[in-house]
This record gives structure tokens, sequence and C-alpha cells, in this order.
């Protein structure tokens, strides 16, 4: 490779045709109209059905994993809870898997999937516990693993959750590749699915988000078994988007229609993800809105042309709770349920506490996932980190925290709550997405299209459209006379 084809405006052009050889997936094909694609069709274009995904996945001990009733924790949610209110609240406990997490759900049918096309190893990008049940899958089907990692500011500092999960990785035989914070990161993953011709394990495609289907499916049965009938509502925690589309799908596959499904992420509002001076200013590296927005309002800005993970399409919710109070119920689940787990999972506890005691004493709340805990997980390691950086740790109200500034820690579990965001805003903000990314694929395209000059989406877009924000044909022709566009 020359020199000048290994730069970075070089290596991100060709990004396209990397990744189609890297995922064996021609996404073009689904493509129709200024802005839609047949996200169904993609969806089953992986060659595996449902029992296929649940063979694969047992074959590899993943999933199948305990639903336990969390009984101490819903008797002290009935304690601040209106007469007559506090659901019973139950929680999937998926660190059961080998890896550690749900994920292991994604991981198993990509690196199956790997195998079966004939590559000799995969790569993923991720400082998450996604990186981890790649490797573990991996290490499974006898395949080489490499994981790339945001893992340090300019100062060469890591953060103890990210310094733990690559440990994780490790262990299952992963090379992992630590960078620091920036645009390295997709650059140097480009690079090295280029150089060493392996397969793109991505968080986004249709392998990774039919992999957590099973999850929604197990789920709904578990209930149904437990208490002779679906939950009431579900809890998921929201990052990239992947988590809640499968768990939906697989629930609305199990026939459970009318769960309510619940988006919760940390808030982080104010903090920037890609920052250098924020990015260990944070205690959460995945499951804070830093992530759960972005990708809930353009879930197409993933490392694969078209994310399978379409949040916006299955949520009836968006709720958001604040570190303090997560850390909070870590400690509770710990100490009430006798369950060490770590933050991801109990995101979505800390908003299912508060959402319970909405709830009436005869209705269901589940928790859809937890996570393995480890060193650089721990609630006191992350709070000592969090002092290092100047970050006021006290206890009081929750309310009163400052992402990067500040954590509580609640003074009663009274407080704690989990306010709603606003959809339509959410909605709003997706098809205002939807019109910039219309222009630039004109644009690359070669079609003039100036930036003032009104598009024209048709029938096609417009059906698209409202089925990614589930609003109605009239509502979304409203939004988009608001951008400035035809419909």
């Amino acid at each position: 490779m020359s020199s000048s084809a290994g730069t970075y405006e070089a290596v991100m052009a060709r990004k396209g045709e990397i990744i189609r050889r890297a995922v064996g997936i021609d996404y073009s094909r689904f493509e129709s109209g200024s802005i839609a694609f047949d996200y169904e069709g993609m969806m089953a274009s992986t060659g595996y059905n449902f029992d296929d995904v649940r063979k694969i996945q047992q074959l590899y001990g993943v999933g199948d994993t305990p639903l336990l009733e969390l009984r101490n924790i819903t008797a002290l949610a009935r304690r601040y809870a209106p007469p007559g209110k506090g659901a019973r609240i139950f929680l999937k406990d998926e660190a059961a898997n080998p890896s550690g997490s749900f994920k292991a759900r994604r991981a198993a049918t990509s690196i199956h999937h790997a195998g079966e096309l004939g590559f000799t190893g995969v790569i993923t990008a991720t400082s998450g516990n996604y990186g981890a049940a790649v490797a573990s899958q991996a290490a499974m089907h006898g395949l080489d693993c490499i994981v790339v990692q945001e893992c340090y500011d300019s100062r060469g500092i890591g953060q103890p959750e990210i310094m733990e999960k690559a440990r994780k990785c490790e262990a299952f035989g992963a090379e992992v590749l630590q960078l620091t914070v920036g645009p390295e990161l997709f650059f140097v993953f480009l690079t090295l699915l280029e150089e060493t011709g392996f397969f793109n394990a991505s968080l986004y495609t249709p392998f990774a988000v039919t992999g957590i289907e099973t999850l929604g499916v197990e789920l709904t049965d578990q209930m149904r078994e437990l208490t002779g009938s679906p939950p009431d509502a579900v809890v998921v925690t929201n990052a990239g988007g992947g988590n809640l589309t499968g768990t939906a799908r697989g629930m609305c596959r199990a026939g459970a229609r009318d769960t309510e499904i619940i988006a919760a992420s940390v808030n982080l509002v104010g903090l920037n993800m890609a920052d250098d001076a924020h990015f260990n200013r944070k205690s959460f590296t995945t499951g804070h809105t830093g992530f759960g927005i972005p990708f809930t309002t353009f879930p197409d800005r993933s490392d694969v042309p078209r994310s399978a993970a379409r949040p916006l399409r299955y949520m009836d919710r968006y709720v958001t709770t604040r570190q303090g109070e997560v850390f909070y119920i870590t400690e509770a689940l710990a100490r009430l349920e006798g369950l060490e787990r770590g933050p991801a999972g109990n995101t979505s506890l800390a908003a299912a506490f508060s959402i319970a005691q909405e709830m009436d004493r005869s209705q269901t709340i589940v928790v859809q996932e937890t996570e393995y805990t480890g060193a650089g997980k721990h609630v006191q390691p992350q709070l000592a980190f969090a002092r290092e950086n100047g970050i006021e740790v006290r206890i009081g109200d929750p309310r009163e925290e400052v992402p990067g500034t500040s954590i509580v820690l609640p003074e009663d579990p009274a407080i704690i709550s989990a306010p709603d965001l606003d959809l339509k805003d959410l909605r709003r903000r997706y098809i205002k997405h939807a019109v910039t990314f219309a222009r630039e694929r004109l644009e690359q395209a070669g079609t003039t299209c100036r930036s003032h000059s009104p598009l024209q989406f048709d029938k096609e877009d417009i059906d698209f459209l409202s089925a990614e924000t589930r609003s109605s044909l009239d509502t979304v022709e409203s939004m988009l006379r608001e951008t400035g566009c035809r419909a």
C-alpha cells in the first residue's frame, strides 16, 4: 500500500468498500427513495431464522439465562410508593452468559457467520462489554480477535471500567489496541480491517441485533411461566440502540405486543464524548445520553452503512437516571438481593425502581439485563477515579448533580427519579438528521443539491419515516415541511 493510500483522508474515502468486504453485506440492494431502505429485508438477509440463531447460541453456551424476582428491592420501592402502587420488579440475569453480558448474544451469531464465510479472524471497535463477548466467541470458534478501544485521554490516563474490559478481552486471547479519544478509533479500525482481511464484528449488523431477539423471547416466556402473562413494562439500558431493538423485536415475536418498552440512559448532558477534556469526567462508558440520544436520532452514524439498531421504532418512553442514583442502586442490589453486578444493567434498575412506584402492585416490570462486575467496574474505584479528576462526590439530592462536575449519591431512596425525555422532540430531531443524510447522499452521487433547495420525499420515504419515528403520515409530512422539504 502506498503512503498516500494509508492517509486518514484516503482510508476514510474507501470506508464503504472496506466495510462491505468485511461484513459480507451489499447494503445498496436495500436502498430506495431519498431516505428509505428496506429494513425488514435487511434483517431477513442474514440467512438465519430465529431457530437457527437460538441453536447457535445454545451450542456456544449463550442464552437461557435466569429471570429473578427482586423481592427486597420491590419491598423497598413499595415503602415510598402511593397506596396500591409498587409493581413487582424482575431482573433478567444476563451476567450468566460466557462473557458476562447480554452482548454474548450479539457476538454468537456474528462470529459463527464469520467462520461460515471462511474468515480467519474478527475485529471490533468498542470500549464496552461487546469486546469481551467477541473475544469469548472467537476463542470458542478458533478465530483470531482484535479489539480496538478508545481508552485514554491525551495524558495517557484510562478509565478503570475500560481498563477492566481490556483485561477481560485479553483473558480470552484477544489482542487489544488502546487508543486516545478522537477520530483515530475509526481510522485504525478501518485500516486493520483492510490490512488483515478480518470480519467486521460490528454491533450494528443484522447478525448482531437478531441475536438479541432471543433475549426478548426468553424474557416473555419466563414471565408467562412465573406470573401467567408477559410483563407490563420492560426497562432497557440504551446506548447504541441495539439492545432495545433486539429485545423489543423478540418480545413482539413472542406475542408481548402490549408491554411498554422503556429506554433508560444515564444523564451526561453537557459532556462531549469525543472531547479530550471531557473523556475522563464521566463515570459511565456506555448506557448514557452521550450515546443514547445521538444513536436514537441518527442510528446510521455507526460503523456500517445502515444500522440494524433502530430504537425509535420500538420505544414507548425514554427516561434518564443520574450517576449517583445508579451507584446507589448498584450497592442496593448487592446488599438487598445478594447480586453483585456491573453498572450498565443497573442504569435500567435505577429507572425501574422509580417507575415501579408509578405502577399498580398487581403489575410487573422487568429490568432486561445485568452485566458482570470486576475490579474497574465497582463503585469505589469509579468514585475514587472521579475524585482524582476533580469531580465532587457527595451525598444529597441527585437532582443537583451536574455531569462532569459532581456526582450526588441520594441521601434517601425516596428521591430517586427517572424523568422522561420528550419523544416528540427526539422524533423531530430524527427527521432533521434524515434530511441532512439525504442531502449528503445526493451530493456524494454527484447530484446538484444546494443546502437551501427543497428536497422531494416520495410516499416510500414518508412510509419509512413514519415507521422509524412511530408517527402518523401527517405528522411526518408536517415535520418535513418544518425543515423546508416537500412531501
